[in-house]
């Protein structure tokens, strides 16, 4: 079974190697640990003069690496110790490292030589491949290898075997408590943000009803002025009064998911501005090119008016000079995404960081953190806003928001 991890995601290296020097300078014997390639993620224990040297060659020490594999994955299928001869003749065992079922690599250990009897009766790893011949060179380092009694590679295998298995049961273990840790720690900060934005929500969402007024009472005196003004051929007043009273209506609305469509924000923003513009004519121009098919688009209640509501705080009303609101939309095919310009003096890069990450009890930029937050909340972290500002006279500020164009399941 293939590894979804490497080895090294669960066993640390660096004391691996220690406990593997320490082991195979008691043991006297030769050791490495392998990933599941048969490739070596630590540096040789014990080595023989001769395995040594043998390896100094690319292609013989290629053919070492496909003995070492083979002799993991043996050990795997077998689920423990596997005893076999290596290309070049030598008595090695193979302890496979398994976590949750996968395979991660194996302890390959032994170098050595046992009795001539029993070294007939242990099977090649690689059968398939002829036994490579040594070279006079290498031969005298080959013979000077002592023989090791059989029974005691067998305990040694046992021993690693149970050497290994601590090891790995510990490391599972050690990952499951980080991951429900890790998971703790998210569904803490989930939590946290949820409450911390339905407290937003309800801010934005009751800002109106603050003042504890009848609804049927406010409607019944605005229907009145609003006859007045058309009985007194006023029609400013009265289209203002028509707009506040729109306003009126969506704010006193209740719903129970905070979602509306965009249209119905889009609506509320041009009323708000509508009545803007009876109180100051000549000081700003207002432009909003949202075509109608993104009108179905599901929307936070409250999004857009007050993005507006800070061009009026920090635009217009600071300044003599007309200044400029622009909404424009666009998608890209999965999202929408709706930019808010104005012809400001901009916001400082500083000033902008506060205000995206700043803390919940700083009150400067509350209503575009508030905004933010339920974006994510509704739609994921994926979603929110953007600031981009030049800081510079006239250059303005843009704000762009994302939301999914088709409702999320």
């Amino acid at each position: 079974m293939e590894a979804e991890y490497k080895i090294a995601d669960f066993l640390d290296t660096h004391r691996l190697q220690k406990l593997q020097d320490n082991f195979s300078q008691t043991m006297r014997i030769a050791l490495v640990v392998v990933d599941a390639a048969g490739l070596p993620v630590t540096r040789p224990s014990g080595f023989s003069d001769f395995c040594a040297r043998y390896r100094q060659n690319p292609d013989q020490a290629e053919r070492c690496h496909a003995c070492d594999n083979a002799g993991g994955r043996a050990a795997m299928q077998a689920r423990k110790p596997v005893i076999y001869r290596c290309c070049c003749g030598m008595v090695e065992f193979a302890v496979p490292v398994v976590i949750n079922e996968h395979y991660l690599g194996a302890f390959i250990a032994g170098q050595a030589r046992v009795e001539a009897e029993k070294a007939k009766t242990i099977p090649c790893i690689l059968p398939n491949r002829p036994r490579r011949k040594i070279t006079p060179s290498l031969k005298r380092f080959h013979q000077a290898i002592p023989i090791t009694p059989y029974r005691r590679f067998e305990l040694l295998a046992e021993t690693l075997l149970h050497m290994a298995s601590c090891l790995v049961e510990q490391a599972w273990a050690t990952t499951i408590q980080r991951e429900l840790h890790k998971k703790e720690r998210q569904l803490t900060r989930e939590l946290r943000r949820r409450v911390e934005t339905e407290k937003l929500l309800h801010e934005a969402e009751f800002k109106a009803l603050s003042y504890q007024l009848n609804p049927h009472f406010l409607f019944n005196v605005l229907n009145t002025i609003g006859r007045l003004a058309f009985l007194e051929e006023a029609p400013r007043t009265e289209a203002m009064v028509h707009d506040f009273s729109d306003m009126m209506r969506y704010l006193l609305r209740k719903n129970n998911h905070a979602v509306i469509t965009l249209e119905q924000d889009i609506h509320y923003v041009n009323s708000y501005m509508a009545v803007q513009k009876v109180r100051m004519p000549d000081r700003f121009t207002y432009l909003c090119a949202i075509p109608e098919k993104y009108y179905g688009v599901a929307c936070p209640f409250l999004t857009l008016q007050p993005l507006a509501e800070n061009f009026f705080n920090y635009v217009v009303e600071p300044r003599e000079i007309p200044a400029v609101l622009h909404i424009r939309a666009t998608d890209d095919g999965r999202d929408l995404i709706i930019e808010v310009s104005d012809n400001g003096d901009g916001i400082a890069q500083q000033t902008i960081t506060q205000i995206l990450s700043g803390p919940q009890d700083n009150k400067q930029g509350i209503g575009i953190r508030n905004i933010m937050q339920r974006l994510q909340l509704l739609f994921g972290d994926a979603y929110g806003l953007e600031i981009f500002s030049a800081h510079r006279p006239m250059m303005g500020t843009t704000i762009k928001l994302r939301f999914p164009l088709q409702p999320q399941s």
